[in-house]
């Protein structure tokens, strides 16, 4: 069973060596990992070449920045794998995550996420977030409980499943998919999101409104149903900061 694991990559040069490592390191073998570089100013490009004598990671090359849906997509065109895997360029993933997840497609499920750590600038530990072993449709109209480091999907079973090129793509894409198929959630932490004050508090406002145009216009829903779940979008968003 091979998975293919895309990693978009813009001006990551303080993080993709640890990415990339942490691709490598894992105890289940079978992959390849599909790097976009996203017209990099800095030198990530130059980390990513130190690491291509490994013939399991191929690197792309966009001739100008187009953005991280348009770069997953591009990633996704040239995946061969049964099971598609996405890691970004600042995240990282436990040595047990592609061993867990492939006893778990082993075993019948389609979608496969987990537990995972947040951890900050430094590599410091700052939460954890965790989802119902179950991650159902409605389920995720109330809050995103797929990580996307941790998501990973049967495209053997499913198809390649491309992101649009609007806000929250990868939430929008996991929502279409687990409305086919439940999403089987493993209780145990096998990846780390990072994230940054900067980041946090400049985006707040710009994700509550994303979130807001995907129940009208991405779903098509009306404003009593918008309401409610948004409603409880906003109330999951305060319990995970807590």
């Amino acid at each position: 069973m091979l998975f293919s694991i895309i990693m978009p990559a813009y001006n990551s040069q303080a993080t993709i060596k640890e990415s990339i490592a942490s691709v490598l390191n894992q105890t289940y073998q079978n992959f390849e990992l599909i790097i976009i570089n996203d017209n990099s100013s800095d030198a990530t490009l130059s980390i990513i070449t130190n690491f291509c004598h490994d013939r399991r990671i191929l690197v792309l090359n966009n001739e100008e920045n187009m953005g991280v849906a348009h770069s997953r997509n591009r990633g996704l065109e040239m995946a061969s794998g049964e099971i598609i895997a996405f890691l970004d360029s600042d995240d990282i993933w436990y040595p047990n995550k592609l061993e867990e997840q492939y006893n778990c497609f082993l075993s019948g499920h389609k979608i496969v996420c987990s537990y995972y750590d947040v951890i900050d600038s430094e590599g410091d530990i700052v939460g954890t977030r965790n989802a119902p072993t179950l991650v159902t449709f409605e389920k995720m109209l109330k809050s995103n409980f797929i990580g996307n480091l941790t998501g990973a999907y049967a495209s053997s079973f499913f198809g390649k499943c491309y992101q649009r090129n609007i806000g929250h793509e990868d939430y929008i894409m996991w929502l279409e998919l687990v409305k086919k198929q439940p999403a089987y959630c493993i209780k145990n932490k096998l990846a780390a999101y990072r994230i940054s004050n900067k980041s946090l508090s400049s985006n707040k406002m710009k994700v509550v409104i994303w979130q807001w145009k995907i129940y009208r216009k991405v779903l098509g829903m009306n404003i009593i149903k918008s309401l409610y779940y948004f409603l409880n979008y906003i109330y999951f968003a305060i319990k995970k900061r807590n």
